[in-house]
């Protein structure tokens, strides 16, 4: 299925009406459960304390609850809408450099590797640090490393995600944050 993208030269035809619902809430939800928990865990709470696991179980939950709403979920959640061949990462990546990527209601081709790459060292942390509570893995310090070696991965990359989102949002003078608040983008 073929993305749906704005005006070619990756600026945005000018809007026929009303802003269009691109995410729904349970990606909205997911989005956010996750940015909180992992801000919780990395930064506020003590690795291994109660809350610390309650939060990486909320995540969990969260993240299972995505996986499977992106196979049964609204259009732009659906993995078969966002997730891109490897020739259409490679076009997309090429106009990004040329300055003429076009704009897309929903993930860009690199937006949707990123989120990918989020969601599988998400389930890594979650793996990790629920075989971390198990008798046949407690106090193992390899994976402790494995868990944090992950954790920061997440960090790097989430950092990375979210600077591109704000170069994206002055690229095509639209807030993407926002739209991931309101589920709305302009069409």
């Amino acid at each position: 299925m073929a993305p749906d993208t704005a005006e070619a030269g990756g600026r945005a035809s000018p809007a026929a009406g009303k802003d269009v619902r691109v995410w729904d809430p349970v990606v909205r939800l997911f989005h956010w459960t996750v940015v909180t928990g992992c801000v919780l865990n990395l930064f506020v709470l003590e690795d291994g304390e109660l809350a610390h696991k309650i939060v990486g179980y909320v995540v969990a939950g969260a993240l299972a609850i995505r996986l499977v709403w992106g196979f049964i979920g609204t259009k732009y959640a659906r993995f078969a809408q966002f997730v891109p061949s490897p020739g259409r990462l490679t076009t997309y990546v090429t106009a990004l450099l040329r300055g003429r990527e076009p704009r897309m209601l929903g993930h860009n081709p690199a937006g949707a590797v990123m989120m990918v790459a989020l969601m599988v060292l998400l389930a890594g942390v979650c793996l990790t640090g629920w075989m971390s509570t198990l008798d046949a893995f407690w106090g193992e310090k390899w994976l402790e490393e494995v868990h944090e070696s992950l954790a920061n991965a997440i960090l790097l990359l989430a950092l990375l995600h979210a600077g591109a989102a704000l170069f994206e949002s002055w690229r095509h003078r639209e807030n993407l944050v926002w739209a991931m608040v309101t589920g709305r983008k302009r069409p």
